[in-house]
């Protein structure tokens, strides 16, 4: 039975692609994970009893560890998945995520590398390293700019940002200098179900079912790509399939909604399931230093090349979402609880203007 490895399958969307994985195909997948704040036990519990499923804790900076797993399960290809990713912690704490984004995936990619050069010659051409990213690594745009394309240079402006385009710069140089069959993808903001709650939209879902202020950072006119996550996780499927070793390639769900206009609009849907004004909640706040204005991702290419597009709309995913959320309170009640609420406590009180 063929196996593939997945790093940060306990988070958002790890475990999107994951319980996906299960249901459409009968191949293993191995899920390596650090269990930190954002990767939670809790979203693994369908999968239990599922043999396809086996779970390892451990952290990408191991490498002693990354090697045995390489060894033992002998996977067909690695999905690199695990990060820090929330902007606002890489602010108030950016070493995390030097040492997880930088550091770990350099740890990552000379296990994998040494694993791949001793494979038989048919093994070898057909290993993947499939490496999942962001569109922050481009910087910000002007409103009326054209979108981000593949060949954008790379222009980050946090912390979280920086981490993540040299980590992209790592996997090209070792598909250049190596050989190694590597593939990175550049994704929109992804919302969807299991997501944690510092994200836009289950903190305002979340909130805004708690009768918590919904807080909006400065004016609200920051425009985003909103991408639903399952359809980001085929979008995965479909590079590792068909996608050219060393070539990267850009999943965007053309939703460029600006923040406020996503707040508007999950209050309007949550108050047509319970009847309430959810708009008075919301709470200008602070803007976030160094905050960008606009990213928006051009998905020609993967289209073009590949054969993929989104399936849902924005509007049609954020309804899924929200029922989501709604449905699933014991979820909920355990991401809040302790390091959830610490966060919102140092982010947000007294800083309403």
């Amino acid at each position: 039975m063929s196996t593939i490895l997945i790093t940060g399958g306990a988070g958002f969307i790890g475990i999107n692609f994951i319980l996906d994985w299960v249901k459409s195909t009968d191949e293993n997948i191995v899920n390596l994970d650090k269990l930190t704040y954002a990767g939670n036990l809790h979203n693994l519990v369908s999968l239990t009893d599922n043999p396809q499923h086996i779970f390892v804790h451990g952290d990408i900076c191991d490498s002693e560890r990354i090697s045995i797993l390489l060894e033992r399960y002998q996977p067909r290809a690695i999905i690199h998945m695990a990060a820090e990713s929330h902007v606002d912690r890489s602010i108030h704490g950016p070493e995390d995520f030097i040492q997880t984004n930088i550091t770990g995936t350099f740890q990552l990619l000379e296990a994998a590398r040494h694993y791949w050069g001793n494979l038989s010659v048919s093994r070898k051409e057909n290993f993947r390293f499939l490496h999942v990213s962001t569109d922050e690594v481009f910087g910000t745009l002007a409103k009326d700019a054209p979108t981000f394309t593949e060949n954008h240079c790379f222009q980050p402006n946090s912390p979280y940002s920086a981490s993540k385009a040299s980590s992209d710069c790592l996997v090209r140089a070792y598909h250049h200098t190596y050989g190694l069959p590597v593939l990175t993808t550049h994704c929109s903001n992804n919302y969807g179900a299991y997501q944690f709650p510092e994200k836009l939209i289950p903190l305002i879902i979340v909130n805004a079912l708690a009768g918590k202020p919904l807080p909006v950072y400065g004016d609200g006119q920051q425009i985003r790509d909103w991408l639903y996550v399952n359809d980001h996780c085929q979008a995965i499927r479909v590079v590792l399939e068909k996608g050219q070793p060393g070539e990267t390639y850009n999943i965007g769900g053309w939703n460029e909604k600006s923040n406020l206009e996503i707040i508007h609009t999950i209050c309007d849907v949550l108050q047509q399931f319970q009847q309430r004004d959810y708009r008075a909640l919301i709470t200008h706040v602070a803007d976030r230093p160094g905050h960008d204005r606009r990213y928006a991702i051009n998905a020609h290419k993967i289209e073009r090349e590949l054969g993929w597009k989104p399936l849902e709309t924005f509007e049609t995913g954020i309804r899924k979402t929200i029922q989501w959320y709604l449905e699933n309170h014991d979820w909920v009640a355990e991401v809040q609880s302790g390091d959830y609420r610490q966060w919102v406590e140092i982010n947000y009180t007294g800083r309403s203007q």
